[in-house]
């Protein structure tokens, strides 16, 4: 209860007299923008909007963080009229009020393109934060950013109250605040008493003409009026029935419990609609007549609008040789510069990292206040506050990405859950994907991050193996209005023969077939398909008939018909797993933890062969570790007891469906294909087995037809 009494006249002052918002149209495209910081005082929030118009019940007020109502703890996007924005968090919501402003210089200055005096694209963003909020460094980032950026049209509102949850803030938090947004370059309001609804209303208005981001500082005190005032108890603990009645009485309130008087509510609902018709009036014919005078200006903010703009992206229009290998970092830079110029509400950055993420958008500029249409941000080092902007710019109707290196996806974990709880359709481009990255050393070499990203509610992690699947990944994210991560390695690699774009939607397929019969199967993601591939071929000249499949996405083919998972992992096959990564999350689809063949230990700085090598993650190692799996030593079992003329090496060449034998000091290797009424036939892996050999006592005919050999056990020569 403590901000509810404290800052009631912050929000009294904006919402009555300076916030311009249509309350019957809450999702109006040029409304001003609000957003609750501190969003433990959703319940003055949900009150203010009440009054105001907005469609909430009383009795959804009476329904305060009970399950499924309109007033949840903390105030969600989505869930409750008039809430812009989800917070809780504290800090997140000072990040996305900055990339709210941004989207909106971003979005008047394409709009100005078409029409310099259209006025379709023009609001303010207000954030009301508290202590608690600028203790966090997020919010440093974020203004900081918003300084250099010049964001004029962004009004933080400091509820000064100088105490939080565990104590006053002289003992956590006592620099002086006008001095940190003097140095910050800020416009900086002081309003000494923050209980004078009419003096912060008078610092709103100047702080719109300001030519410089804002901050209004209001003095106030927490739990005013209860007998817990300025304590940091009143923070969080409800009030008893005798404080309660004592601030009725304060307040002279006669009225009951959620008891509101008629007239209150139309003199405020009147008051608001009779200040924002004009302006809202005058956008909607302005609106209307564009329709004729200029069709393009039209359509882009109709599409903003309805937030349904789709971005067309065809992997079939790429044609890719066989022959190509780079970087991935390089092919994702690429396709990325193929998608920027069909649509202007496609942009995003980097922290510090485009040069190295190669996420720069080529055809365009670098975003500024002097060039408000580049479509490259830089964000400096600022990842925590990156991933705040870009949420709020999504929630601006925006399709934006923002790139780092894997390892430092951390700095970002919590404004990636809140695009996820929101449902943004944010992209997060995360390269050096692994301990690939080597000399970087373990700071640099991500381990777990993917698990950590794979873990995450309504998100999808890509990891596409080559081009292909870069490409497949972007046709998803363009077609799905969804938060995701794309995780891109900086290695050069192939494109591999049966990669496909369009199967990557369903997270996982087939990009190697069993020759003949189905000994295992190698999963493996990214970089990693690529050895995948190379240690099938090795094992098939083993005798080993094993199936790689490349999954992208795990979240995705979580998420398909379970008849599908069947048929391309079918239970009782050795399955395997490669990944350079925690192999923690794998057991889901490998036979045995020992199948799994990732990196649960930090890296180290050397060599990058030398690395993989220490960690295990090498082809040489995999290989070797594979020879020591069940379905290898079943196959050696085979061969000696077939050696020794043992009876039971049929009925465990019929188990194992595999035949390893020697002639002439050479191993030819092979699997049943057929069994027959008393024949069994086997095919042997090597074009240079010799014809007709006898082997052992028992006669065999080796027949050679396009390199296939067939052994017919117990036949007739």
């Amino acid at each position: 209860p403590g901000i509810v009494l404290g800052a009631a006249p912050i929000l009294y002052a904006l919402y009555k007299e300076q916030i311009e918002v249509i309350p019957s149209n809450p999702n109006w495209i040029n409304r001003d923008r609000f957003v609750m910081s501190a969003g433990h005082g959703s319940a003055l929030l949900y009150s203010m909007l009440y009054h105001m118009g907005y469609n909430i019940d009383l009795e959804e007020l009476k329904q305060f963080r009970e399950i499924s109502s309109l007033t949840p703890g903390h105030p969600e996007v989505k869930v409750t009229p008039g809430v812009d924005v989800s917070t809780g968090p504290l800090g997140q919501g000072v990040g996305m009020a900055v990339g709210m402003a941004l989207a909106e210089r971003y979005l008047n200055a394409i709009v100005n393109i078409e029409d310099k005096s259209s006025s379709l694209i023009d609001y303010y963003t207000y954030c009301l934060c508290g202590d608690g909020d600028l203790m966090e460094g997020i919010s440093y980032e974020a203004l900081s950013f918003a300084s250099t950026q010049n964001l004029n049209k962004l009004i933080l509102l400091y509820d000064k109250n100088n105490v939080s949850l565990d104590s006053d803030t002289k003992k956590t938090f006592t620099e002086d605040i006008e001095i940190r947004f003097e140095a910050l370059d800020f416009n900086i309001i002081n309003v000494k008493n923050g209980s004078d609804y009419k003096e912060i209303s008078k610092a709103i208005k100047s702080a719109k003409k300001s030519d410089r981001p804002s901050i209004i500082i209001c003095n106030t005190v927490i739990g005013k009026d209860s007998k817990l005032e300025g304590t940091n108890v009143v923070h969080g603990k409800p009030l008893d029935n005798e404080d309660l009645m004592s601030i009725r009485s304060k307040y002279k309130m006669t009225t009951e419990p959620f008891e509101i008087k008629k007239e209150v509510l139309d003199y405020l609902q009147n008051y608001i609609n009779k200040r924002v018709s004009k302006k809202y009036l005058e956008w909607q014919e302005e609106y209307t007549n564009i329709k004729e005078e200029n069709s393009n200006l039209h359509m882009l903010v109709n599409l903003l609008e309805r937030n349904a703009f789709v971005i067309d992206f065809d992997d079939t229009k790429f044609k890719i040789s066989d022959e190509y290998r780079e970087a991935l970092r390089e092919s994702n830079h690429k396709i990325m510069n193929f998608i920027s110029p069909k649509s202007p509400f496609f942009l995003g950055g980097s922290a510090d990292l485009s040069s190295s993420c190669k996420t720069n958008l080529d055809r365009s500029t670098i975003q500024s206040e002097e060039n408000p249409v580049g479509k490259n941000i830089y964000f400096g080092v600022r990842e925590h506050a990156m991933g705040a902007i870009l949420n709020g710019m999504a929630l601006s109707n925006l399709k934006v990405f923002g790139s780092t290196f894997l390892s430092f996806s951390d700095y970002l974990k919590p404004a990636i859950r809140m695009s996820a709880l929101m449902n943004l359709p944010v992209t997060y481009i995360f390269t050096h994907d692994s301990v690939y990255v080597g000399q970087d050393g373990p700071t640099h070499e991500p381990i777990e991050q993917l698990s950590m990203l794979r873990t995450i509610p309504n998100f999808i992690t890509f990891r596409p193996a080559d081009i292909n699947e870069i490409m497949g990944s972007w046709e998803y994210i363009l077609k799905n209005n969804c938060p995701t991560a794309l995780v891109i390695s900086k290695e050069e690699r192939s494109k591999q023969k049966n990669t496909n774009a369009k199967f990557v939607k369903y997270g996982a397929y087939m990009v190697r077939k069993e020759k003949y019969h189905l000994d295992g199967i190698i999963i493996a993601t990214g970089q990693e398909l690529e050895m995948a591939m190379e240690i099938s071929k090795d094992l098939f000249t083993l005798g080993i008939d094993t199936r790689v499949v490349s999954m992208p996405s795990m979240e995705l083919f979580l998420k398909q018909n379970p008849k599908y998972e069947e048929q391309l992992l079918p239970k009782d096959v050795p399955t395997f797993v490669i990944e350079a990564g925690s192999s923690l999350i794998w057991n889901r689809f490998a036979s045995k933890p020992e199948y799994i063949f990732g990196v649960n230990k930090f890296g180290m700085s050397g060599k990058t062969e030398d690395v993989v090598k220490y960690l295990k993650i090498d082809k040489n190692t995999e290989i070797e570790l594979l020879n020591f799996s069940d379905m290898v030593m079943e196959a050696e079992r085979c061969k000696e007891l077939y050696l020794k003329n043992d009876s039971n090496a049929w009925s465990t060449f019929d188990k194992a469906l595999k035949l390893k034998l020697t002639y002439m000091k050479k191993e030819y290797y092979g699997e049943a294909v057929y069994q027959g009424s008393g024949t069994k036939c086997y095919t042997v892996f090597d074009d240079q087995c010799p014809l007709n050999v006898q082997i052992t006592k028992t006669s065999m005919w080796i027949e050679n037809e396009e390199y296939k050999f067939y052994i017919l056990v117990e036949a007739k020569n």
